[in-house]
């Protein structure tokens, strides 16, 4: 039996990433196992209230899961002391003014999606208001709790690579247009009106990985494309995409990295996951997915020349050889929920806070920069 019971609102359960990353996969688990355990081996268990506007989507996924508690009043729920962390899960268009409306109702602990705002002035504004308020914030970095870069940090912590030289990442796959296929990710990603696009989708999370493995960013040179402007939406009408749909770039870092980041919604995967990055060391080199790890050590690196005369007879695949190991990995948003709640109940510092969330949208915002005056730009070491 759990030893305290934390009330969490979550809004926008019902939403994509709401339900089945963070409910289905995070929330009950959590509360199956018993809560989550603490440094003291104590537990605290969570106590859960959807929150959303179509009482009939709630309603479906209370009985679903076991008979939920669920309202369509956020003010309600917002002033209940019952519940002291709001979680957010809505469209980024809405995320501050939900934020700002929990900070106001005295809620002190703030979890939230990312990006945590659409513009860098409002994710700034959300960081002074929370100082101010002394939220406990949290921000979802989920891609640092994945197996695949739980197995790079430890890399990097060992020594493997010897110097970091670079690091090369490519993401994405093709989402089908919508109109002889079902498009695969909502209409509004494509609408910059409605906060699309991939260098705001994707950069905050570029950022805290780059940052938390290979030191913080220090300018970043981006081209944002909008490479298929026709698509259709969820009921199947035509609509032009306002918004890019891929994005090239190269970040340095203060520790001399260069990463270069191709992202993009419109190439056919020929890797083994939808996202990798090889690192390259002086002593080593690493091939590093969501959930696997490919790595060449020096000694195995093969003598390789270069004759565009005769077809190449090596097998470059044979020279890397996978990690393995038996522990078994948490799914990363539960990993990270787990983590958060332990730091807010024991009153301890949360790395992976607003003001982080804020520098991702500053790196968005200077990506658009760079992208639209065609050069690189610096990043600021302070983000106030």
């Amino acid at each position: 039996m759990a030893d305290k019971t934390l009330g969490v609102i979550l809004n926008g359960a019902t939403g994509r990433m709401g339900y089945r990353q963070h409910l289905v996969r995070s929330i009950l688990p959590i509360i199956e196992q018993g809560g989550v355990e603490l440094s003291d081996g104590s537990r605290v268990q969570l106590d859960p209230i959807l929150v959303g506007r179509h009482e009939e989507k709630l309603k479906e996924v209370s009985e679903k899961h076991g008979g939920l508690k669920y309202t369509t009043d956020l003010d309600s729920v917002l002033a209940d002391d019952k519940y002291p962390l709001y979680a957010d899960f809505l469209v980024t268009s809405a995320r501050v003014a939900a934020i700002e409306k929990a900070i106001k109702a005295g809620k002190k602990a703030v979890y939230t999606e990312k990006p945590i705002a659409e513009t860098l002035d409002d994710a700034v504004e959300l960081v002074k208001l929370g100082k101010e308020n002394n939220v406990v914030s949290g921000v979802v970095h989920d891609k640092l709790f994945l197996p695949g870069f739980l197995k790079l940090r430890r890399l990097i912590d060992s020594g493997f690579f010897g110097r970091i030289l670079s690091v090369h990442g490519e993401f994405g796959y093709w989402v089908f247009e919508g109109d002889w296929h079902k498009s695969q990710r909502p209409s509004w990603n494509y609408k910059k009106e409605q906060g699309g696009g991939m260098i705001s989708d994707m950069f905050p999370h570029w950022n805290y990985i780059i940052e938390n493995l290979f030191g913080r960013i220090t300018d970043v040179y981006a081209d944002a494309k909008t490479e298929i402007p026709d698509r259709w939406d969820e009921q199947g009408n035509h609509y032009d995409a306002t918004a890019e749909d891929a994005a090239y770039a190269v970040f340095n870092t203060v520790n001399g990295i260069t990463v270069q980041m191709n992202s993009s919604w419109n190439t056919r995967v020929f890797r083994d996951e939808l996202v990798e990055f090889q690192v390259d060391g002086t002593l080593g080199s690493a091939v590093i997915g969501l959930f696997t790890a490919k790595i060449q050590a020096s000694p195995a690196t093969p003598l390789a020349f270069w004759n565009p005369d005769v077809p190449d007879p090596h097998n470059y695949w044979d020279n890397w050889q996978e990690i393995a190991t038996d522990e078994q990995f948490e799914n990363g948003f539960k990993a990270q929920w787990e983590e958060y709640i332990r730091a807010l109940v024991e009153h301890k510092p949360y790395p992976y806070d607003f003001e982080s969330g804020a520098r991702g949208v500053r790196l968005a915002s200077l990506g658009y920069e760079s992208a639209k005056e065609g050069r690189k730009i610096e990043v600021p070491e302070n983000l106030i």
